[in-house]
Parts: C-alpha cells; structure tokens; sequence
C-alpha cells in the first residue's frame, strides 16, 4: 500500500482489495436456506420471512447511518415484528474492514450491511453478498436495483453545499464551483476528507482538465479546511468555524436546521449523490430475520421513517421535495475500478494542497 495514502482508510481498503481475486465466491449458506429463501416468489413470501425471524429473534447489522436514524428505524422495526435488532455503529470503511476480517476468518457474526455504494461493490466482488428476489424492488428508482441484485438502495446522500447564515449573505452566494476563486471565500471554505467519490463525479461533470484544474486553483489560492466526518463537518457550519462547506450531506443539514441551527444549504451544479443501501451476507445466521429487515427498509415502512428523517428515499410512492432525476448519481462500479487514481488525485490536490 502506498504510504501516500496510510492515513486513508478507505482508500487503502481500495487498494487493498480490489487487487484481490475474490475469496469466497465458492463460499456457500451453511445453513441451506437463505438462497432458497432470497429467491422465493411465493404470496406467501412475508409470513415465512415473519415466522421464521420470529423463531430466529434477532438479526446482527453493521451500518455507517448516523445513530439517532439507526435508533428510529430499529425501534420501527421492533415494535413492528418482534423481531431485536443488534446494531453495530462505524464509519463506512470501518464497516467494509470487519465484515471482510470476519468472513476472512470463517466468522459468521453479521446479516445484513447497510453502507453507502462503494463498500457494497467491495463486497460484492468478494462474493459475500446474497442475491436478493424483492417483490419491493419494482417501487425503486431503476439505479436502486443492479442487475445483479446483491444490494438495493434505500436512500440517496445527497452532497450539498451548506453555510451559517450569520457569516454568509445568501446575496453572496456562489452560483457555481469557479465562483469559489474569488478571493472573499479564502480561509471560509471546508470540505471532508475522504469525499473521493463525489470529487471524481464533479470533475468528471465538469470534464476532467478543467474540473482538475478549478479544485488545484481552489486549494492553492482559497485553501480548504479538511475535517473528517461529514456530521462535524455540518456542526463546524453551524457553529460558524467552518463558514461555507462543500460536501454535508443533504439530511444532516436538514436535521440541524429543524434543531434551530443558523444553516441554510444549496446545491451547486452538477449535484452529486451516492447511494446508501442494504445487503444480505450470503452466510447470514440469522436468514430470515435478514431478509425481513432488508424489505422492511425498501418496503414503504422503512422508507417513510428516510423521508421524515430528510433523507432521499428511493421508492417511488414515496413523495420528496428534491427531485431525484437531475442528482449525477456516483457509478460505484466505476469508482471501485478508478480508486486508486482518484485517491491519489483528492490526497493530492484537496487534502494535501490545502495544507
């Protein structure tokens, strides 16, 4: 691994392992029934999930959703179904590391993964995740659902571009990323410092020389303040250190608005997302139970708790102020084949050329 990027756990995780071959697509469900169970179309699929999670009586999940929306939607889940949920909480490399370590290891400890898209293809490559037939999947935005049905989307993160309203004059408000060069926003600008991915699809928008360009520019003459994580990164906004920030995700700004902050957010063009979402571990212990929390998140359930949360569900039936279609959604599949190279670029040009 390149001592360039030690410090950045998911980039090493990039590097670490899409150099591999996969090491467990042989791998098969010990217990004989969860690919039954993945791919059984049957009227009666729902009450075999619910009995069956029932018997089991709880499911283990490792997720990077911020904890207050962890809680809301497992306390959902359980009064609904009965049915505990045992959730352990990490940023999403960290989440990417265990599961692998564990599977490394003939560990069978984890069900179900909820991670953003990139963690999710890792995996997939791996061959540790289980394809999944959803009656629920027909409700999804057609990027929700891969082909290869090893994950589905249950929201959309949303990148924005959020300010504190008592240090920003929305009169002063860029209209695009080159509005950014003007030499009022030196010292004002922050940016989280593993975003990677939405570097590479606003540059890609932007066309590559120029998009590369703008940002070395950006870094060399404004600077950009690099924290790690994007709710303090939000916070910093709120609190007026971090004045104006580049990359907070849409509902995090949202939450802390609705909490009285002085924060106001906008969305320069083009608008990135990336998707969040959930798979079933092809050597899931607890099959059923996995499988019921899977499609109680894509199902309308799980997708009305995204909405009032302010995220971006990705059910169609179900109604958001942000309209999905004109978001550039982030190609995992690319990202994943491109990592290294886009790693180096942000180290680089954003957290390096910043300093």
């Amino acid at each position: 691994m390149k001592a360039a990027l030690a410090a950045r756990a998911l980039a090493a995780v990039l590097l670490a392992l899409t150099g591999f071959a996969p090491f467990f697509v042989a791998a098969q469900d010990s217990r004989g029934v969860l690919a039954g169970l993945a791919a059984y179309e049957g009227a009666d699929r729902h009450q075999r999930l619910l009995e069956g999670a029932r018997r089991e009586g709880f499911l283990s999940l490792y997720t990077s959703f911020p904890p207050e929306d962890v809680a809301k939607l497992n306390a959902a889940f359980e009064k609904k179904y009965g049915v505990k949920v045992r959730a352990w909480r990490a940023a999403s490399e960290k989440v990417l590391q265990r599961t692998v370590a564990e599977a490394r290891a003939g560990r069978d400890e984890v069900d179900l993964v909820d991670s953003n898209s990139v963690p999710l293809e890792l995996l997939r490559r791996q061959g540790l995740l289980q394809p999944v037939r959803s009656p629920y999947h027909a409700d999804l935005i057609p990027a929700a659902v891969p082909e290869h049905r090893e994950w589905a989307w249950a929201r959309l993160s949303v990148f924005v571009q959020a300010y504190n309203t008592r240090i920003i004059q929305q009169a002063d408000l860029p209209a695009s990323y080159g509005d950014l060069l003007d030499p009022r926003w030196k010292g004002r600008l922050g940016i989280e410092a593993s975003d990677e991915d939405w570097f590479a699809e606003v540059v890609r928008n932007l066309g590559e020389e120029k998009g590369l360009k703008l940002f070395r520019d950006l870094a060399a003459k404004n600077g950009l303040s690099v924290r790690r994580g994007h709710s303090l990164l939000a916070q910093m906004v709120a609190s007026g250190e971090v004045p104006f920030a580049l990359t907070v995700y849409n509902f995090t700004a949202d939450q802390l608005k609705a909490q009285g902050a002085p924060l106001e957010w906008i969305m320069l063009s083009p608008a990135i997302a990336h998707g969040n979402g959930f798979a079933v571990i092809r050597r899931a212990p607890h099959p059923h139970a996995a499988l019921l929390y899977y499609e109680f998140m894509i199902g309308d359930d799980g997708q009305r708790i995204l909405a009032d949360r302010k995220s971006v569900p990705t059910s169609r039936k179900i109604h958001t102020t942000l309209d999905r279609s004109t978001l550039k959604i982030i190609d995992p599949v690319l990202l994943v084949d491109q990592g290294e190279r886009w790693a180096k670029l942000y180290e680089e040009i954003i957290v390096k050329g910043s300093r």
